[in-house]
């Protein structure tokens, strides 16, 4: 049927700078899944209060499953339902990336070697319910229950009594199920890309201003390389005299402190390193300026989910070459307060800058392999470098290994303050030193 292949393509096509309600937005995605179906795959993760679809369009050669040694990538947008201009720009984002590829030889390889998640709103019924337009703020930020999405999660510093609602658990369920290793969480308000952490304690250096991962200098690569994309945002002047954003970017938690974020519980619990990208000084902007609001960030974009092919990859194996799941594989001197373990495949996948590292794969019960790796920048040849373990004396199949999503920081810093030796202690032992001299 010509004419209906030629609707299809026409629906995939006719794409304008607007805002799109619940209705016309999953018509878009379903028109672009079905125009091109053999690259793409629409599947919702859950619903929300009032029983909207949370859809997910995914992109890639391989849209259907996981495939080893392809990263997971993801966007999210509108987890804030007033903060509207995410939402657009991501719908861009896909008719850019569909009608580009076998076009732009870039654009082609980035989604052959990438396995693409695009949620262009995480918080539908938020975005109904605002019904004036404001560049401030609206009872539309909040999901239907009147909480905010992103003060939700689980908090890896301080007990987050909050209620976990259906969108949030949908994404944590999300997390658990895919093996994601980079994301980006589209806000607005502000101008600027800010990484983890959002909360902390002095573990993390937060007397200083500042909560420190332990994959800081690839956070603020990770944050730079958006902001130097961008139009605009590197310039850090903000949007207004009282905040200005040196490079465009900044500390999540020297900004303003946030337990129960969504980005620290993507890099604790989710093995992904997440940064929330602010994106318009004004919440919900005119429809009229969404079209420059793309034109900043196209690039932008892209060139963020390169990024996924940072560092290292591989799997851990058995001297059969059975994959080994939950084996913990980290690079020295950076280790996670919760372990970055293998997935099913017995897959891992580590970002990391350019340079030397030993990569530590441990297989509870037994010796830990080291093997030192030089790391070189690959994400222009869209694949991180390549290293595989293979453990010969063990052929096993590990139970699922699940991290507690108790505050994990704050275990740590119980565990750091009793080994510090009070003042009374040093005193003492001063004292019995002159004696015994």
């Amino acid at each position: 049927d010509v004419v209906g292949i030629l609707c299809l393509f026409s629906v995939a096509a006719a794409l304008d700078f607007k805002y799109h309600h619940t209705e016309e937005l999953e018509a878009y995605l379903k028109g672009v899944h079905a125009a091109y179906p053999s690259l793409t795959h629409l599947y919702s993760i859950g619903r929300s209060v009032e029983g909207r679809d949370l859809w997910v369009l995914v992109l890639g050669r391989f849209p259907t499953h996981h495939k080893i040694g392809i990263p997971e990538f993801k966007y999210v947008a509108n987890m804030h339902g007033d903060e509207t201009v995410g939402r657009e720009i991501l719908l861009h984002l896909i008719d850019f990336l569909v009608t580009s590829y076998r076009r732009d030889p870039i654009i082609t390889r980035l989604l052959n070697n990438t396995r693409i998640h695009i949620m262009p709103t995480m918080n539908p019924d938020g975005f109904e319910a605002t019904e004036v337009a404001d560049c401030y703020y609206t009872r539309g930020r909040y999901n239907k229950n009147g909480e905010d999405l992103n003060r939700n999660f689980p908090d890896a510093f301080e007990n987050n009594n909050a209620s976990i609602q259906p969108e949030t658990r949908a994404v944590m369920d999300w997390i658990k199920n895919e093996t994601f290793v980079l994301s980006a969480n589209l806000h607005g308000g502000a101008l600027v890309a800010s990484y983890t952490f959002d909360n902390g304690n002095s573990v993390t250096g937060s007397l200083q201003g500042y909560s420190k991962s332990p994959d800081d200098d690839v956070f603020i690569h990770l944050a730079k390389t958006y902001s130097f994309n961008h139009a605009s945002m590197h310039k850090g002047t903000g949007c207004d005299n009282r905040q200005s954003f040196p490079q465009g970017i900044t500390n999540g938690y020297s900004w303003y402190q946030l337990e129960g974020g969504m980005q620290d519980y993507n890099y604790v619990w989710g093995q992904c390193f997440e940064i929330t990208l602010e994106l318009s000084c004004c919440k919900y902007p005119p429809a009229d300026e969404l079209e420059k609001f793309w034109r900043d960030n196209k690039v932008a974009l892209i060139e963020y989910i390169k990024q996924v092919h940072l560092g290292v990859k591989g799997q851990v194996t058995d001297k059969n070459g059975n994959p080994i799941p939950n084996a913990i594989v980290e690079a020295k001197g950076r280790s996670h307060v919760c372990p970055y373990r293998t997935n099913k495949h017995g897959e891992y996948f580590l970002l990391l800058l350019p340079g030397t590292y030993v990569i530590n794969a441990t297989v509870p019960g037994f010796q830990s392999m080291l093997k030192t790796v030089e790391i070189h920048d690959n994400t222009g040849n869209f694949s991180a470098l390549k290293q595989d373990f293979s453990f010969s004396e063990v052929s096993m199949r590990s139970g699922a290994a699940s991290c507690p999503k108790t505050p994990l920081y704050q275990e740590l810093e119980r565990a750091s303050a009793a080994v510090k030796p009070t003042l009374h202690t040093l005193v003492l032992m001063t004292v019995m030193l002159v004696i015994f001299k």
